[in-house]
């Protein structure tokens, strides 16, 4: 995603919230409504212990993480890099598309509240089209791409059938491109990046391609919907 800076004068910044207050209730009347996908038929579900972590990429992690900071039973949201080198994990290089690495989010979950299958679930119907290769929106390239980064084979296990089963059922028109990689490492993203969502709801960007999610999130999953987001930095 392109990042501008955000103008100082006041009369730029009001019209600028006005336009972009108008342009998120068009979009969110004219936009299509997302796919709404079954559950996976294989699961870990509601198991109780220690917090568990998952690693995903979903285009801009902007929109990624401010979906799961919403998301009851997760406890962090950390926006961050991963599929690639600890020395080309900063923003200005990973836009490049030449280092490996994807814009991911990394997220810390209670599983005795929600599953690792439905954070799947959320991740493909709300979070972004896993039928795009390395595109979202406005956005293009290898760091953009659809990946989920396993922790283990109990983590493998369930995303390698989810997807076979949503391709089984055609639950897409086109067939999932997602990329599951075992997990090597994630390296937070640079401290402006976090809860970027959650602290610029008028920002043009995330007005137009990433309120709605929030919204559809809250629609389609009511009962894991969280109104108060849990953030990396709480004010």
């Amino acid at each position: 995603m392109y990042l501008p800076k955000l103008p100082t004068k006041p009369l730029i910044w009001a019209l600028l919230l006005g336009f972009s207050v108008l342009a998120w209730q068009l979009t969110i009347s004219a936009k299509e409504a997302p796919t709404i996908i079954a559950q996976p038929a294989q699961d870990n579900l509601k198991v109780s212990g220690p917090t568990q972590t998952a690693v995903i990429a979903g285009g801009c992690f902007w929109g990624v993480q401010g979906v799961f900071e919403h998301v009851k039973g997760v406890r962090k949201v950390v926006s961050g890099y991963s599929g690639g080198a600890q020395s080309t994990a900063q923003y200005d290089t990973v836009s490049s598309g030449t280092t490996g690495h994807a814009e991911a989010v990394q997220i810390t979950f209670n599983p005795a509240e929600v599953s690792y299958g439905e954070l799947l679930q959320i991740f493909f119907s709300v979070v972004h089209d896993p039928t795009l290769l390395n595109r979202q929106g406005p956005d293009k390239g290898t760091q953009y791409r659809s990946a989920i980064f396993y922790m283990n084979d109990t983590q493998k296990n369930i995303a390698e059938s989810y997807v076979q089963q949503l391709n089984k059922t055609h639950a897409f028109a086109n067939n999932i491109v997602t990329k599951i990689d075992a997990f090597k490492a994630f390296y937070p993203a640079e401290n402006y990046h976090q809860d970027f969502l959650i602290n610029n709801p008028y920002y043009p960007y995330i007005v137009v391609n990433d309120m709605p999610k929030i919204e559809n999130l809250k629609r389609i999953f009511p009962q894991k919907y969280a109104s108060q987001p849990i953030l990396v930095n709480p004010k």
